[in-house]
């Protein structure tokens, strides 16, 4: 497969905009996969990101394989720590919680999952992942033990995503987490969009085929879809 990282960004050139359905292990039957699978393929999704922020399953391998049978999506690794890694998946964001001050998940999950990575042909794609208030606590708060960012403090939301930039991080990355109750604001992407180099991922909060509009509109290169596809796999069909 051609190199992933490489694609993105020529995406991002020719102002296509990219689609990611977010599968959590945890929240999916085996035994009805194949039925996922065929949804996801009717839909305009060009990814599929797999990972969680809690992740108890053991079956990440094979539903990787088994999405691999019936679909030809690449599949990105979206980890919530090292044990969620699979040589299976064609990439991973290699996420660095750049909102928040836990040291574990600004550099030590990265330590020890760097020799695992090593063993594998995964693409690994370094993300500055932002963590923006979205009117609830969501699972990453929870499992991180970070604050999101003010979701009205745009030059904050700014600065962090230009360190990221400037640390060398391959994309940016916009959550407002799982299940959020307010999306990211459309003015804070636009914003961060009009300001950085690198393509903007944006995701949590988003319902309906409107708000994905929205924030392609604003200037997010890639839209992650997770909970309302969870909640309705005929989202797409509304």
């Amino acid at each position: 497969m051609e190199n992933l990282y490489s694609q993105i960004i020529q995406a991002k050139r020719n102002n296509q905009k990219l689609l990611a359905i977010l599968l959590d292990p945890d929240k999916i039957d085996l035994n009805t996969v194949a039925i996922l699978i065929s949804k996801i393929d009717q839909s305009p999704a060009t990814h599929i990101f797999i990972g969680g922020s809690y992740v108890t399953t053991n079956i990440l391998d094979e539903l990787i394989v088994k999405i691999k049978q019936n679909c030809d999506l690449p599949i990105v690794l979206f980890p919530g720590n090292p044990s969620q890694i699979s040589d299976k998946a064609d990439a991973i964001l290699f996420l660095s919680l750049i909102s928040g001050r836990n040291p574990d998940y600004l550099i030590e999950h990265q330590v020890k999952a760097a020799p695992i990575l090593k063993k594998t042909k995964l693409e690994v794609i370094s993300t500055g992942y932002i963590l923006i208030e979205s009117g609830t606590e969501t699972a990453v708060e929870r499992v991180s033990k970070t604050k999101p960012l003010n979701r009205n403090n745009l030059d904050l939301a700014l600065a962090t995503a230009q360190a990221g930039e400037m640390l060398g991080n391959k994309l940016i990355y916009l959550e407002a987490g799982s299940g959020a109750k307010q999306a990211v604001p459309l003015e804070m992407i636009e914003l961060v969009a009009q300001n950085i180099e690198v393509p903007l991922l944006v995701g949590g909060g988003i319902v309906d085929l409107q708000g994905i509009q929205n924030a392609y509109d604003s200037g997010a290169d890639l839209v992650i879809i997770g909970t309302a596809f969870e909640n309705d796999n005929n989202f797409f069909n509304a």
